[in-house]
């Protein structure tokens, strides 16, 4: 009897394996799960939040959230480039309905009430800010809208063409600093107008030397 010519062990290497599909989508919805319990409860919270806390709310175990998440950081990194979305596409609106030094001054009110709201996370956050290590891909969306804004303030003269992006983002996250150390909302603000007070372009005075 001759050898059949495909071995029994390689015929079922033609079907597709499907066997870790459903482990994939429910690794995926634990995540989900997880970032949606820390959410809420870094808002509800004055101060640190337990992780224990956390995945019970999102109804997983310690373990389930550690595997997602090795550590506070990266939960906190997670929850912050979650809700960035919401800052970051708010962009476009408020080019269309001011110009480019108002829209950048609305829009970086709404972000430093953004992070002002992090209550539950913000020991971590001002952490990360200080050391540079929060979420380098969400500081490069923020630098990226800025930057848009910047071109667009170019364009319309209402803002500086010699600014580089980058400088505006460390500079919020000065101002950002602040808020996290207990700073007053309104020398938030007045930080935030003599912020856009040096992006206008400068402009000759009487007396001044040009």
């Amino acid at each position: 009897m001759s050898r059949s010519a495909t071995p029994p062990s390689r015929v079922s290497t033609d079907a597709p394996d499907t066997t870790d599909r459903p482990v994939r989508r429910d690794a995926r919805r634990n995540r989900e799960k997880l970032i949606a319990a820390a959410q809420a409860a870094f808002a509800a919270s004055d101060g640190p939040v337990a992780l224990e806390a956390i995945a019970r709310q999102a109804g997983v175990g310690i373990g389930t959230l550690y595997r997602h998440f090795p550590t506070r950081e990266d939960l906190v990194d997670a929850v912050y480039a979650a809700e960035l979305d919401d800052v970051t596409t708010s962009v476009s609106a408020l080019l269309d309905q001011f110009p480019a030094d108002l829209a950048l001054r609305a829009w970086m009110g709404r972000y430093s009430t953004f992070v002002a709201t992090k209550r539950g996370m913000m020991e971590t956050l001002r952490a990360g800010f200080a050391s540079g290590r929060i979420a380098p891909p969400s500081r490069e969306r923020v630098t990226a809208t800025i930057a848009t804004i910047l071109a667009r303030g170019a364009a319309d003269g209402t803002l500086r063409a010699d600014v580089d992006p980058d400088d505006v983002t460390t500079m919020l996250i000065g101002v950002f600093l602040t808020i996290a150390a207990g700073g007053p909302q309104e020398q938030t603000g007045r930080l935030l107008d003599l912020l856009i007070d040096a992006l206008r372009p400068r402009t000759g005075t009487p007396g001044q030397q040009e």
